[in-house]
């Protein structure tokens, strides 16, 4: 006999067409409420779903009942079998046991960590192996599975390739990162210098010069230290390249990628969404979300962004010209308090860019975007590469970079050349966009981040 999730069972309409009416589960206990009558009632989730299944113990159907019950406490493993019926003064279903086992017992329940009280997220970040037993922090979980199956999903029915591009590698993507050396008993294991990857786009450009459109799903590493509540030394990052595309067609990619992952967020994960965005802000609502999804995006060169910074008085003390990067305050009032909108910034000067970026006819600046999104900031950056072999050598001496590191990457100049674009998208950014979770820590199951790489 099959054992049925919590889920499927809180959500059966027509108990009568199971002919039998017996069911088998699993779960966790959260709460248990033990009557004079003989009769206990267990609250159990699985991790299926946000709402708990009732299962209601009797003396008369359980053996050795009174043993048992006193065994249970929250967070005790159990399976049961019984019949369902609805309480019709809730309209949830619940569970008549028949059967009950108590499969892995707590040891020391006074000092079981997740006990059914409120506990901080600073708590809950020390024992990040038990939070997901948590109603939140499961929720989170579930999101972010969903998010991740939903731009696949979105990648796949365009038929674009999973490539799974190498966490090791030995170049710096982006030209000036600091990156995690690689070492095993202080030596160099490949013979010269590695690391672990701050992007896997130079391998995604190898790939889509004979694929056409390719991209990935993969943890990136940044060994900077930085303890903002939007960092982290691991995290994780959509990227895509596309054949023949250029700046305008992976705006347009974007924009449909986002909207993609927001309609289907709310469709498909509606109970838990509301619960996260109410836990981090007691006066939620879904605005955030239908306003991405129901108006347009602005779109702004980078030039017109410095005019419109320098005409305002609150940065007047602040030396604002062309070829500064957009801060994190800046971006802040672009999109809250001059625009209150998202943007898309394009065309930003070549000198704060990576060196695989074409560069415009104006020979100052290049072909590319930044999606900005209230509350978050950067989102997706993206941009059309560099495919004039002279002009990427040249960008690659000018960065002072190591041109025997990237020869591979500057032959793929040299055999069937062709123009792609591509852009990628930060998971931890847009689960903390969607659910209004403001420490990015809490978006992912085992946060790394200066000082922290427990679990």
């Amino acid at each position: 006999m099959k054992y049925y999730s919590i889920k499927k069972i809180l959500n059966i309409k027509k108990i009568y067409k199971y002919k039998k009416n017996i069911f088998k589960l699993f779960g966790w206990i959260k709460t248990k409420r033990i009557s004079k009558t003989g009769i206990t009632f267990i609250d159990i989730n699985d991790g299926t779903c946000l709402n708990n299944l009732q299962i209601i113990l009797n003396s008369n159907n359980i053996k050795k009942y009174n043993k048992i019950i006193y065994q249970l406490h929250s967070g005790c493993s159990i399976k049961a079998k019984g019949y369902i019926k609805n309480n019709f003064i809730n309209n949830n279903n619940e569970l008549y046991a028949t059967k009950f086992k108590i499969l892995g017992k707590i040891k020391n329940p006074k000092k079981y960590p997740i006990s059914p009280k409120y506990h901080s997220l600073t708590f809950l970040r020390t024992i990040c192996h038990l939070r997901n037993r948590t109603k939140l922090f499961s929720a989170i979980s579930r999101i972010r599975n969903s998010i991740i199956y939903y731009i696949h999903q979105f990648f796949q029915k365009k038929k674009y390739l999973l490539i799974n591009t190498p966490i090791i590698t030995s170049l710096d993507t982006e030209g000036y990162s600091n990156m995690f050396n690689i070492k095993y008993k202080d030596k160099k294991f490949f013979n010269h210098n590695t690391y672990l990857s701050v992007s896997g786009q130079l391998n995604l450009e190898s790939c889509v010069c004979s694929l056409s459109k390719v991209y990935n799903i993969s943890p990136v590493f940044r060994a900077e230290n930085s303890n903002t509540n939007k960092h982290l030394s691991e995290f994780w990052m959509l990227e895509t390249e596309i054949a023949y595309y250029k700046l305008n067609n992976i705006i347009n990619l974007s924009k449909k990628l986002i909207k993609n992952i927001l309609k289907k967020t709310l469709k498909n994960n509606y109970e838990d969404l509301l619960y996260v965005i109410n836990f981090y802000n007691k006066n939620y609502n879904l605005d955030h979300i239908y306003n991405i999804i129901n108006n347009k995006y602005i779109e702004i060169d980078y030039s017109e962004i410095i005019n419109i910074l320098k005409n305002e008085n609150i940065f007047k003390k602040y030396n604002i010209k062309w070829g500064i990067n957009i801060s994190t305050e800046y971006e802040k009032f672009l999109t809250e308090k001059y625009f209150k909108n998202a943007i898309i910034i394009k065309n930003f000067p070549k000198n704060i860019k990576p060196f695989y970026m074409k560069i415009n006819t104006d020979n100052l600046s290049v072909s590319s975007m930044d999606i900005i999104l209230p509350n978050i900031g950067e989102i997706i950056g993206g941009s059309e590469r560099e495919i004039n072999i002279k002009i990427l050598k040249k960008n690659i001496k000018y960065k002072k970079l190591d041109k025997l590191k990237y020869k591979w990457y500057i032959e793929l100049r040299k055999y069937g050349n062709i123009q792609h674009s591509g852009f990628g998208l930060g998971i931890e950014r847009i689960i903390m966009y969607i659910t209004k979770i403001n420490n990015i820590r809490d978006t992912i199951a085992f946060p790394r981040y200066p000082n922290n790489a427990n679990f």
